[in-house]
């Protein structure tokens, strides 16, 4: 079972009236959506265990600080009682998926990415990219690892209340 076969999956959810995008692993022969809670699935790919779980670990913290970066900018994430709250988009979150399923196929670029995430955690890449610190495969990334973090909600509109007519 160590290196078995596995589903990474991304899906969509709704427990209690609330409604999640949720990421996984399953085994191979478990149907994703037998979960009561899973509604539809949206990417799923066949990998081995122990590559589903890096995979996983990187979509993770790519999410992780997406939300905190957002929560950092004051605007309002949902956090449902399960999964990803649908205030982030599908697309967003499938891109994401494609993306680290992508990279992982080249364990150099996989070892650089990973690295660069590790980073955006702690601050943003804009800044390494702009000065030329990042250089060739490392700016690439860089780059393509901002876009994934670049995403804000269209904030809500807080209309004036009009004056009462007496004062």
């Amino acid at each position: 079972m160590e290196n078995s076969a596995q589903y990474l999956f991304l899906a969509s959810g709704v427990k209690k009236g609330e409604g999640f995008w949720f990421m996984g692993v399953k085994n191979c022969d478990e149907n994703i959506l037998e979960d009561k809670y899973l509604l539809d699935c949206h990417r799923k790919e066949l990998i081995g265990n122990k590559s589903a779980k890096d995979i996983l670990f990187a979509i993770n913290l790519n999410i992780n600080n997406l939300i905190n970066e957002l929560s950092n900018k004051n605007y309002l994430v949902k956090r449902p009682s399960i999964g990803i709250s649908f205030d982030i988009p599908l697309d967003l979150l499938e891109s994401i998926f494609d993306f680290w399923v992508d990279i992982y196929k080249n364990q150099e670029a996989w070892e650089t990415c990973l690295g660069l995430l590790k980073v955006r955690k702690r601050i943003s890449l804009t800044n390494l990219i702009k000065s030329e610190s990042l250089k060739g495969n490392s700016k690439k990334w860089a780059i393509k690892i901002e876009n994934l973090h670049t995403y804000a909600p269209n904030p809500l509109k807080i209309e004036k209340l009009n004056e009462p007519m007496w004062t």
